[in-house]
């Protein structure tokens, strides 16, 4: 019968369709009727009943809407997930042997017509058809043809060319045994007619093997069946004698090679004889195409320690090559390094690496350059499942070890042993959520080239059901982070149970900022590879950019014999652990500095280089060195001698006892390729670029890299030495963090001048402030940050935010328009009264109405302000960037929109002309940032999850916030409320709090230091009225490198008089000092100058004590009967309260600061009955009211210090005063952090 081939995984699994109708089995033509009324049924008639996600049962078929196939189809239910959004299916499409995914409502019930119609697709292995491998011997360093449990890929890979190329395939079925037909397959190529039987078996991809209960079968797949030693053709064979054959379908004779018995025997040991002859250079047969790097003209014997996992993954061990315990290579023209542990044959090339062959393909589909040079050595060990560190600039690339993973999940035979509980395969941690996503994507994309493998990234919330809803079971892979994956394990202790491969993605990030957690799950896979029963594999893997002190206890204690590859050679030298010694001098004593140290280098009998990046260096050192009786050579561009000449009696000097010391310039390093040297003294402050070239001439002496190690105790520790002077400055920022990192001993004071450097950079001066420490009070990446960390009033200040838009900071409204994300966003502040935009907005719509205003520009200025019309709104543009204009003389151009904060990209064409009266009112947009949250886990950016739900939730609406701090152009807020106008009652209604909106997803935490660390950054800004900031903005710091040198040289003077003498601080415009007798100095913030007034009468009222200390922060809140105060003081010592009746003074000392706070209270209290308790962490003071009810506000007086407390409000709703267009304020719910102003015209503003 004729048949069309539907999917093929091997020759013992593919499924086909019958293409004409024949007895009992129906044609195509019968399932695309079928396929017709199915889905004329299941679209449009309403008895197609929907099923509930939790009534679907695994292994039942029914009727599924496919997205590929744009159609209803059959579908066996393999696997249900429950999602928070539903229920996910993993169906097999039973018409059309096809695997999807689809959601629990495209699912219907299979109506009884429609179920008693036999699947299309029916499942399928050739007859009696048996795979073949190679297995390799070790004590005999031979390979043999036997028997196999799963077919190679090679094999598979050729039924699979023979199936595409076929112009048509025919099969007869020999038997039917668990509804899987078992048959002889023919095919059509070329006008050639082939049984795909006899020839996978000519190929020697597969043997026969008889049909269970026939005569004189063979009982097991021992390799006695059929083999082949690799340096002996066979003379037996084994074939097919008790088969009976058919004739070819074709109508015509079957070829005399395809005959029935001892004839196709024959014929097929004639041809795998010959082909035999050359099996380790014919690129067809299955061991030279799983063999990498294997030359056509080697040695016979397979080199065990070159055939991937994949070869035979139950037979191979890793190889260790004896009296190799480390080896460096520097390959050719590319000047790459390598430090390694263990020899690793390279594997260069795509098609040669040891990669399942379709994920090959995968990676040539998507334009893969690679493998790397770093790739190159890492894919080999990965796939054979060693242990593996990997530390490279390439560190932070997945494709270091994504290919050889999943290949290594190709190998279903190596998970047998499982026990069958819910749980992964591999595990890949990555440090944060955002390079977990990116892992993933990758994930998703490369396997296609593989068997289908089922991945899940699992990122989870705080909250405690989040864990409980996360369904693992049939998953082989899963990408998360360390503080998801323990939120896992707490409600699921057995999850690792089935791990066999973990993987640590930028492993110096994760050992450095989730250290703890990290051992903890290493310690709980530990656990859990002890119980596992079995001869399972276990693998971990860890792959970064820097060598971190936490890897050394990670080989100790979790992994077994591990390859080490390390392709930085900075790292490698921290790895083996090359001594980092800083020597500062004066520019003039770097001579005298150098003999002092050779002196104690000789006695050690050291070879010592000497570098310098001069010629005239060379020989002024060379001079002086020979002048002491110190025996030198010296090498540089101009010397006669050559590098060959040179490098010899180098090594003679050494051998013959004779202290080596050479000095050379940069640019000789190389032609002599020097590696023995035991000490590098760097005569010129290197580069960072230079610094690794310099480095690397000590490689031979790098030791192991565990220190506990008794080989390492012997070795010759290798020495870097730095000269450090004052004319080292242009290099010592990019230097000394490595030097920090290498833990060298480093002059205390040369610690405090590495942020100086930073901070007085005249490239970041001009950037913008760093967002992250605008979004969150901290940037955790400082360093290598590209923005500014320090206030440039010339930047920050330039534009302010108008007095007028601020004038009662404790209540503004919001309308935020551009969401950068969920607590970063611009838009504008309305004004209750009269918002002059909205009066803009309508006279600029009026004026466009009108055709003949559109006047396009012709030519685009940038910084000017344009007109852009919207649909029927129009905006105010401020172009940002103007490129080249085409020949059209139309450009797309980059511009902003003034008004609302936000970036696009236009046609030139469509910026209109905007009349000048229309540009007097400043732009509108301000930047809004919602204080005291932060995400979860550490991470440094929201969850796009989260940003998604604050963007849908508050764009384009009205909301109340407290104005806590401002700077320039950006507010800060805390609470920001969405709020609702009731305005018949003339009454706003609270919503929803964003920053508990945020907390609520459980991907958000308090971020209490927020407001402390704005308030700290912006210290240094004088607080001015509007005037003043103009005339009086601060100047640029002047240059640094200049200021930076003096500083340097001032340290190199005192440290050579003074020895340890200490650092005089280097005044910066950060370094303020608090004045005692200034009550603002301790607690100062930029403010709106509207309350410039109020404070100064706040001041001349306060108290002698008030004058001389410092004001805390309180916070208070209310009920009925009482008014509670909250001092935020740590630790107070020698603390008053003085109550009367209408005014309370706190005073104490804190952290060796004097704190007073004198309030005069709004209305009376009972002074006898009040009280204050001193706390660890604050004082509360309890004020009894002379008269129950609510206060309006706590003081007369307005205080920049005293703030309401919106999270310890305690009267119930029916307690609270609640009355329409009084003007007074509604307080909300205990616990609640949203207030509601009772009437829309009030302007009663205050928290006190």
């Amino acid at each position: 019968m004729e048949v069309l081939v539907l999917k093929v995984e091997d020759p013992s699994c593919f499924w086909i369709a019958v293409k004409e109708c024949m007895p009992g089995i129906l044609g195509e033509a019968a399932y695309k009727n079928l396929n017709a009324e199915m889905n004329r049924f299941y679209s449009s008639s309403k008895d197609a009943d929907k099923i509930k996600g939790e009534k679907i049962e695994k292994g039942q078929v029914y009727v599924v809407f496919s997205e590929e196939l744009r159609c209803w189809c059959r579908a066996l239910v393999e696997s249900v997930q429950c999602q928070t959004d539903g229920y996910q299916l993993r169906c097999f499409l039973v018409d059309y042997a096809k695997y999807c995914s689809v959601t629990s409502e495209n699912i219907r019930i299979l109506a009884g017509a429609f179920a008693k119609v036999p699947h299309r697709a029916k499942k399928c292995r050739l007859y009696c058809t048996k795979p073949l491998t190679l297995r390799i011997d070790y004590c005999e360093d031979t390979a043999k043809i036997g028997p196999a449990k799963r077919w190679d890929t090679a094999a598979i890979q050729y039924f699979r060319k023979l199936l595409e190329e076929a112009t048509e395939v025919k099969a007869t079925i020999q038997a039917v045994e668990d509804k899987v037909l078992e048959m002889f397959l023919f095919v059509t190529v070329k006008d050639d007619k082939i049984c795909v039987n006899d020839d996978l078996v000519a190929k020697y991809f597969a043997h026969y093997k008889e049909a269970e209960g026939t005569a004189g079968s063979s009982s097991d797949d021992s390799d006695d069946g059929v083999s082949l030693n690799a340096k002996f053709v066979p003379v037996e064979f084994v074939g097919p004698t008790f088969l009976a054959r058919p004739k070819l379908p074709f109508g015509e004779e079957m070829s005399p090679h395809l005959g029935p018995g001892l004839d196709s025997c024959n014929f097929a040991l004639g041809k795998t004889s010959q082909r035999l002859c050359t099996i380790l250079n014919d690129s067809t047969v299955p061991v030279v195409s799983m063999v990498p790097d294997l030359p056509s003209k080697e040695d016979k014997a397979v080199q065990t320690e070159r055939l991937p996992q994949f070869f035979n993954s139950s037979s191979v061990q890793t190889h260790t090559i004896e009296g190799d315990q480390q080896s460096f290579q520097n390959v050719g023209k590319e000047k790459n390094f390598v430090f390694l542990s263990k020899k690793i044959e390279p594997s260069s090339v795509l098609e040669t690496a040891p990669l399942f062959d379709g994920l090959k393909k995968e990676l040539a589909w998507n334009k893969f350059s690679g493998p790397t040079f770093t790739e190159s050595y890492c894919w080999p060990p990965i796939a054979l499942g060693c242990d593996v560190i990997a530390i490279s600039d390439q560190g932070k690339d997945p494709l270091l070890y994504i290919p050889p993973v999943l290949t290594l999940l190709q190998l279903k035979s190596d998970y047998q042993a499982l026990p069958n509980r819910s749980g992964p395969q591999a595990l890949i941690l990555c440090p944060g959520w955002k390079k977990a996503q990116l892992v993933f994507d990758m994930l998703k994309t490369y396997r296609k080239g593989c068997r289908h493998l089922h991945l899940m990234l699992i990122i989870l919330g705080q909250n405690k059901e989040a864990a409980s809803q996360v369904e693992i079971r049939g998953c082989e892979l899963v990408v998360t982070t360390p503080y998801n994956l323990l939120r896992l394990l707490e409600y699921n202790t057995g999850l690792l149970c089935k791990l066999c491969h973990l993987v640590l993605d930028e492993i110096e990030v994760l050992l450095s900022d989730t250290a703890e957690q990290v051992f903890a799950i290493l310690d709980c896979y530990k656990k859990a590879t002890a119980q596992a029963q079995g001869n399972l594999p276990h693998q971990i893997v860890a792959v970064g950019t820097q060598w971190n002190k936490h890897i050394t206890p990670l080989i100790t204690e979790f992994m077994n014999d591990p390859h080490i590859v390390i392709t930085a050679v900075e790292e490698a030298a921290i790895f083996g652990n090359v001594q980092q010694v800083v020597q500062p001098c004066m520019n003039i004593n770097r001579t005298a500095e150098l003999l002092k140290i050779l002196d104690f280098t000789q006695r050690n009998l050291q070879k010592v280089l000497v570098f310098t990046d001069s010629v005239t260096d060379v020989e002024m050192i060379d001079k002086a060195l020979k002048s002491n009786s110190v025996v030198s050579l010296k090498k540089h561009k101009e010397s006669k001698c050559n590098a060959q000449c040179v490098l010899e009696r180098w090594r003679k000097m050494h051998s013959s006892g004779t202290p080596a010391v050479l000095v050379l310039t940069d640019d000789c390093l190389q032609s002599l390729g020097i590696t023995d040297a035991t000490c590098v003294i760097h005569f010129s402050f290197p580069s960072p670029g230079v610094f690794g070239q310099r480095l690397q001439s000590l490689s031979d002496n790098f030791g192991t890299g565990i220190k506990d190690s008794a080989g390492d105790q012997e070795h010759v520790k290798a020495k870097s030495v730095i000269l450090l002077t004052e004319s080292s400055s242009c290099h010592v920022a990019g230097i000394l963090p490595y030097l920090k990192h290498a833990e060298a001993e480093i002059p205390e004071e040369l610690y405090d001048l590495t942020p100086r450097v930073l901070e007085y950079e005249e490239d970041k001066f001009s950037r913008p402030l760093c967002a992250s420490l605008k979004t969150f009070g901290i940037c955790r990446n400082r360093t290598e940050c590209p923005d500014r960390h320090q206030i440039n009033s010339a930047v920050d200040m330039a534009q302010s935010i108008a007095d007028e838009m601020i004038d009662t900071p404790e209540r503004v409204t919001i309308l935020p328009l551009y969401i950068v994300h969920a607590t970063n966003y611009f838009g504008r502040i309305v004004k209750k009264q009269k918002d002059q935009y909205t009066v803009l907005a309508k006279e600029m719509n009026d004026y466009f109405k009108v055709p003949g205003h559109r006047i396009s520009v012709n030519n685009v200025e940038k910084s000017v302000f344009y007109g852009l019309c919207e649909g029927a709104v129009c905006h105010r543009v401020q172009v940002v960037e103007t490129p080249a204009k085409d020949e059209e003389n139309v450009c797309k151009i980059t511009i902003k929109y003034i008004d609302e904060g936000r970036t696009s990209q236009v046609n030139s064409d469509q910026l209109l002309h905007l009349p000048a009266k229309f540009q007097n009112l400043p732009p509108q947009a301000v930047e809004i940032v919602v204080c005291r949250v932060k995400p979860i886990d550490n991470e440094v950016e929201w969850n796009p999850k989260v940003t998604d739900h604050i963007n849908h939730k508050i764009k384009g609406k009205l909301h109340h916030a407290k104005v806590v701090h401002t700077l320039g152009k950006t507010v800060w807020v805390d609470p920001m409320v969405g709020v609702t106008n009731l305005a018949v009652m003339k009454m706003w209604i609270n919503e929803y709090n964003i920053r508990s909106e945020i907390l609520s997803t459980g991907l958000g935490t308090d971020n209490p230091q927020h407001v402390e660390e704005i308030q700290k950054l912006c210290r240094q800004i004088p607080v001015l009225d509007h005037a003043e900031r103009l005339e009086h903005l601060p100047a640029k710091p002047e240059t640094t490198v200049e200021k930076f040198r003096t500083s340097v040289q001032d340290l190199l003077v005192r440290s050579t008089k003074e020895g340890t003498a200490g650092l005089e601080e280097v005044p910066s415009p950060q370094d303020t000092s608090i004045q005692a007798d200034s009550a603002e100095s301790c607690n100062s913030s930029v403010t709106s100058p509207s309350n410039d007034a109020v404070q100064t009468r706040e001041a001349e009222d306060s108290t002698v004590h008030q004058q001389k200390g410092c004001h805390p922060q309180i916070k208070w809140f209310q009920d009925n009967v009482t008014v509670t105060l909250k001092v935020q003081i740590l630790r107070a010592a020698d603390s008053k309260c003085e109550f009367s009746r209408e005014k309370v003074v706190f005073s104490a000392y804190s952290e060796g600061k004097f704190y007073v706070a004198d309030l005069e209270l709004y209305q009376s209290i009972i002074a006898e009955k009040s009280t204050c308790v001193i706390k660890d962490a604050e004082a509360v003071i309890l004020l009894v009211k002379e008269k129950k009810g609510a206060w309006c506000k706590l003081l007369k007086n307005k205080n920049i210090h005293v703030s309401l407390d919106f999270e310890h409000w305690e009267e119930s709703e029916d307690e609270r005063p609640f009355t329409v267009g009084s003007g007074k304020l509604s307080y909300p719910p205990a616990g609640s952090e949203d207030w509601f102003e009772s009437s829309e015209d009030s302007d009663t503003e205050s928290d006190e």
